[in-house]
């Protein structure tokens, strides 16, 4: 059979059940597995697990939780995946900002193996040499690639490490005696968002700069804003507009100048490994999310862990515990003078720690350099193509080339044909592709973002390309298909109005059922 063009759109149609809540398949009485009881021998050593604890701690009854069969919990639960799109599944270049790249499985097989998931975070250290290594040897690399000094690998996520980089900002002003009085930080509106509710969230006053004509942020608005209140910088770069700001090292120095600091944020670090670190750009303390740069799944599907690096100046101020070495073996190092205490529970996500030291390891530096070439080249293609598009266009088209996104805008596309950036979002997930919705801040109008990594080749950027250009041409030919789309996914038409009202949110079982119990 002779094979058509490779990049012509495939047949796609997701399966769709009919698929309760797990709550709603219990049937009492049924079990998936059987506990054994506890034999006498062991109770006469260990007791019956209840009596010792405290009155208050125990259950007045059993836990209300599904009884269900295990063959009926797989299936519920195959059903369930059946119903998703992701990035072992399809092209799904269109996660702006979140770097959904391929995991290489022997890095699953190694974080899914029982030396690791069988770890406790309470064992001796004597037991976990081989754990405590590796987090030691990512920490080295992470120093590397970054010209900082020591990582943590505390921070749950990107979010997380921002919030920690804001608690640093605040312990180190606290030890000198300024805490009071520096009380804001500056950020860009094109940084991550967490850059600013970070430090809201730790009590600080959040000053925004905003971007010029080539998409940058204003140095001479930077140098207004800064003041002896200024405790620092947090700032994304590129920003999520997948600009790079060439000027960063005088922005550090403004900060500097007036005794602030300054925090990289490097969610995006994809498109610069091996290419530009931390350090040269004048930065006292960064981050990089092993869940996006580093292999481990995006933290919606997966662990994550944002490595928090500082210099040697804040090394006193990380979470506790760091790893540290004493030339005959590894150990948990507590005797941090300024530390701001945990940021999460114990020592981070080791599964995700693990995947970052395999990729790095297989990779070496010329590989890592390589994935951020790769990275560029394939954005840049993309933008490209995009830019050829009808009814399409660039943000900030003064700035020709970006590193490993683009901010694109369907404004010109909605004033001509009426359909809007979600309609096109809700289209694509007819050909099987996932165009992320959510382009924050709403500053370009219509905007998607697409973000490219080195994971896809070109037959698949184009088969993407070609989602995007059917899209376009229905569009302008027959708009009201692509606005009454999608056809062939789960969910034909989203109702937003749930998400939008807290009074209708339901986070567990239990709140659904009160909720569910007042309206009846």
């Amino acid at each position: 059979m002779e094979i058509k063009e490779k990049n012509k759109l495939r047949d796609f149609h997701q399966a769709k059940w009919d698929e309760p809540i797990i709550f709603e398949l219990n049937t009492e009485g049924e079990r998936g597995i059987l506990i054994p009881e506890l034999e006498r021998e062991i109770e006469k050593y260990v007791g019956d697990e209840i009596s010792e604890l405290p009155e208050n701690m125990v259950r007045k009854k059993p836990p209300a939780l599904p009884e269900i069969s295990q063959m009926r919990v797989l299936k519920h639960y195959l059903r369930l995946s059946q119903q998703c799109l992701g990035a072992d599944f399809n092209v799904d270049i269109g996660q702006g900002t979140c770097t959904m790249k391929y995991s290489p499985k022997i890095n699953d097989v190694l974080a899914s193996s029982p030396k690791v998931t069988k770890l406790h975070p309470f064992q001796d250290e004597s037991t976990v040499q081989g754990a405590l290594e590796i987090m030691y040897r990512l920490d080295m690399f992470l120093r590397e690639i970054s010209g900082l000094s020591r990582f943590s690998f505390q921070p749950g996520g990107g979010s997380s490490a921002i919030f920690a980089m804001a608690s640093i900002m605040f312990a180190y002003f606290q030890s000198r005696g300024e805490a009071e009085e520096r009380d804001e930080i500056i950020t860009t509106i094109f940084s991550h968002p967490s850059d600013a509710a970070a430090a809201a969230v730790k009590g600080y006053k959040v000053i925004t700069i905003y971007p010029d004509e080539a998409g940058l942020p204003e140095a001479e608005a930077l140098r207004k804003a800064v003041s002896s209140r200024t405790a620092g910088l947090l700032i994304t770069n590129p920003e999520d507009t997948g600009i790079f700001n060439p000027n960063i090292v005088e922005f550090t120095k403004v900060i500097h100048d007036i005794g602030g600091l300054c925090g990289y944020d490097q969610a995006n670090a994809n498109g610069i490994l091996g290419i530009t670190r931390a350090k040269e750009a004048g930065f006292d303390f960064c981050f990089f999310n092993l869940h996006k740069t580093f292999s481990s799944p995006h933290g919606c599907g997966g662990p994550a862990t944002g490595a928090l690096g500082v210099t040697d100046e804040l090394v006193p101020f990380l979470p506790v515990p760091i790893v540290d070495f004493d030339d005959k073996k590894y150990f948990l190092n507590y005797d941090l003078t300024h530390t701001i205490g945990k940021v999460r529970g114990f020592f981070g996500v080791f599964p995700a720690i693990l995947r970052a030291y395999s990729w790095i390891m297989s990779l070496g530096a010329e590989g890592l350099k390589e994935v951020a070439q790769v990275a560029v080249l394939s954005n840049n293609y993309i933008l490209k193509k995009i830019k050829e598009l009808k009814g399409s266009s660039v943000s900030f088209p003064m700035t020709e080339r970006r590193i490993e996104q683009v901010r694109y805008s369907w404004e010109k596309l909605t004033k001509e044909t009426g359909v809007t950036t979600e309609d096109v979002t809700n289209r694509m997930a007819d050909f099987g592709f996932h165009l992320w919705s959510s382009h924050h801040p709403w500053i370009v109008p219509e905007p998607f973002t697409i973000e490219p990594t080195e994971s896809y080749s070109k037959n698949e950027l184009d088969e993407y390309m070609a989602g995007l250009e059917k899209i376009v041409e229905e569009a302008y030919k027959n708009p009201e298909k692509v606005k009454n789309s999608p056809y062939n996914s789960v969910v034909h038409k989203i109702d937003h109005s749930t998400l939008d009202d807290p009074k209708k949110w339901a986070i567990t079982w239990r709140m659904y059922l009160k909720k569910h119990r007042k309206k009846s």
